[in-house]
């Protein structure tokens, strides 16, 4: 069995004091990396779902960099709207931080793609990406999917407005495999689940500020930061829990 932690829409600052929405980011991620810390047993695997930085600083990857590391854990991850500064999000890689974005570990296939469009918060795979995920299911094992925006309307209506625009043509490649079992997105600062043919969708709460889901309009959620769990067994089962903070920084 393969446990693996995904954290996603930590929306990180340079400078620790500055909020989003009144959140002390940077708290609050140090707050879940506690958490992860004190898991037993440790995650295989980290996996960041996009959003890593708010202000797209260096430094504000850098300060991720600080917390994670220490783990000793590998840990993986794929850019979201506000991570579109090649120049600073690169310097996430190194030690147990990894840039690679199609692996495999006690028998899956973790395939991650890059949603991301420069000055847009919404999201679109290009047709390089479409052409690269067909390639890399050939392989026949089971297969996780992560993507930053959402391919799947969550109900909040603001949100799926800027999702991921092309879902169509994620659907046409992913439903030609079976092997494919999960997708895993963040962007939506939700817990959300749903199936798909054969395969299910998950969101995974934001390590910072929630919303609240099925709402028109965008609106801060009381439910406190979290992340998820996977635990994945070679013959493709899996299962699958939401963490969330006791106490909020």
């Amino acid at each position: 069995m393969l446990l693996l932690a995904q954290l996603t829409d930590t929306h990180l600052f340079a400078d620790s004091q500055k909020t989003m929405f009144g959140c002390l980011t940077n708290q609050t991620f140090a707050a879940v990396m506690q958490e992860i810390r004190q898991l037993a047993p440790s995650p295989d695997l980290l996996l960041l779902t996009g959003d890593i930085s708010q202000d797209e600083t260096a430094a504000s990857y850098q300060y991720a960099r600080s917390l994670i590391v220490p783990l000793g854990i590998p840990t993986y991850w794929l850019p979201g709207n506000h991570d579109q500064n090649p120049a600073t999000i690169t310097q996430l890689n190194g030690d147990c931080i990894l840039g690679t974005k199609s692996f495999v570990q006690s028998g899956w296939r973790f395939i991650l793609l890059d949603s991301a469009i420069v000055g847009q918060p919404a999201g679109c795979l290009a047709v390089s990406q479409l052409s690269w995920l067909a390639t890399e299911l050939q392989d026949a094992r089971p297969t996780l999917v992560a993507i930053h925006h959402h391919p799947i309307a969550c109900g909040l209506t603001d949100m799926d407005q800027i999702g991921l625009t092309n879902a169509h043509d994620l659907f046409a490649v992913l439903d030609r495999y079976n092997q494919v079992k999960l997708v895993i997105c963040g962007h939506i600062h939700q817990e959300f689940s749903t199936q798909r043919g054969h395969i299910q969708y998950f969101g995974t709460p934001s390590t910072c500020i929630q919303l609240k889901p099925r709402q028109a309009t965008l609106e801060l959620d009381a439910q406190p930061p979290g992340f998820r769990l996977f635990r994945l067994y070679p013959d493709g089962r899996f299962e699958t829990e939401v963490r969330r903070l006791a106490t909020v920084p």
